[in-house]
């Protein structure tokens, strides 16, 4: 219970204590709050037990006081040696300090798991936690505080989805992976969304060694099992197996293969005097009004660089289903869907909080910084993307009942 105290209670403390400024009276509670901890943990134990110490009338269990275990904590008023109060059972859990909590301050914590996601390295949280709070934290304590988040992303990357989302977008970074100990190389996709309103999300992490048909397929499945029923249109960097896959779980959603990635992978192999003229060219092909008017840029572009690079007209003729998806829509959902660019943006913040790191230990240490990076993005994404009453309205009137059934 809360303990108001009166205004001559208030009085007598600052007097006492000779408060005059924040400083002084941070150190007049400081002086007591290790007594108050004690007080608290030793109240704790007398509700977990039902009586008081010596209130044997009032015992009703076989339960009872085991004495006391050492336990020094740090908080923003000092660090305190308290006696953790222990029960005959072992099954006595205080709440105001944890079990193997060390540092009461949630705000240290918060803070820490918000340097943690911008990159920051160890030595630094540990250093700037010094300077603010003028607590001394260990590596291995700061390690501890954000392996902490680990259930909570686990509960974010299995949480409940909505049933449809209207565009869909999925790409891959690759990270270095230490396992039986060699550093592996292993890919992480995040699976990027629109929702009906228009507002980014995040459907989840999946970590794989390799893509596959059967790898995307058990990620769509687990999509589905976690709620959604329809997706319109996915966007996907050329992703090995994801169309069937797609299909299997979701036949009704269109793929668009990525035209960025299309353009880099194009022109990775050209000479550079010929770089500029080549992009030109090729832009032709996807800047086009329609379909037709698409593989008419795209014949002539085969006529011109055919011969010198034959791999790329090749990748546009194979992919060209996958590719000219998006011909069938109004320019505004073009933008959208045309381009994984929208993931990209949320990869490349994730990429300069990684980039520092050389292989990571185990892959829950890979997925709880990504984790805290996308938390942390995602604070920012408030509002609907651009232009989105037109863009919802072209869907519907392109959907009808897909769409209308979840408005």
């Amino acid at each position: 219970m809360t303990k108001t105290w009166t205004k001559e209670e208030l009085k007598k403390f600052l007097s006492e204590h000779d408060v005059k400024d924040g400083k002084s009276l941070e150190d007049a509670f400081a002086a007591h709050f290790g007594g108050l901890l004690q007080a608290i943990l030793e109240e704790e134990r007398d509700a977990k037990l039902g009586y008081t110490k010596y209130d044997w009338k009032n015992k009703k269990s076989e339960n009872s006081r085991n004495g006391h275990s050492k336990k020094t904590v740090k908080s923003h008023f000092g660090s305190f040696e308290l006696n953790i109060p222990r029960d005959t059972d072992g099954d006595f859990e205080p709440t105001i300090v944890k079990k193997h909590e060390r540092v009461l301050s949630t705000k240290i914590q918060d803070m820490i798991l918000s340097m943690c996601a911008k990159g920051m390295s160890t030595r630094d949280m540990r250093d700037h936690v010094l300077e603010i709070y003028g607590v001394e934290m260990s590596a291995e304590m700061i390690s501890r505080i954000t392996d902490e988040v680990m259930p909570l992303a686990k509960e974010w990357m299995n949480r409940p989805l909505e049933p449809f989302y209207p565009f869909v977008f999925l790409d891959g970074m690759m990270y270095g992976v230490v396992q039986d100990g060699v550093t592996v190389k292993k890919t992480v996709y995040n699976v990027y969304a629109l929702t009906i309103e228009g507002k980014k999300d995040v459907l989840g992490i999946w970590i794989g060694d390799a893509e596959s048909a059967k790898f995307w397929l058990k990620v769509m499945m687990d999509i589905r099992n976690r709620g959604v029923k329809d997706i319109l249109l996915v966007s996907v960097d050329g992703l090995k197996g994801f169309e069937e896959a797609i299909n299997t779980v979701f036949p009704k959603t269109e793929v668009q293969q990525c035209i960025v990635h299309q353009i880099r992978t194009c022109t990775r192999f050209v000479n550079y005097k010929d770089r500029k003229q080549f992009c030109a060219d090729m832009r032709e092909i996807y800047s086009a009004p329609n379909e037709e008017a698409g593989l008419v840029a795209l014949d002539r572009f085969d006529e011109k660089w055919g011969k010198k690079y034959s791999y790329a007209v090749k990748s546009w003729r194979d992919n060209w289903s996958r590719l000219s998806t998006f011909f069938k829509y109004p320019e505004e959902i073009r933008r959208i869907m045309y381009t994984t660019n929208a993931i990209e943006g949320l990869n490349r913040k994730i990429r300069k909080v990684t980039k520092t790191k050389g292989a990571f230990p185990t892959d829950d240490s890979l997925v709880k910084l990504i984790y805290l990076v996308i938390i942390d993005a995602s604070e920012k994404w408030t509002k609907p993307a651009h232009n989105w009453g037109f863009i919802i309205n072209q869907l519907r009137a392109m959907y009808g009942e897909r769409v209308d059934a979840y408005l």
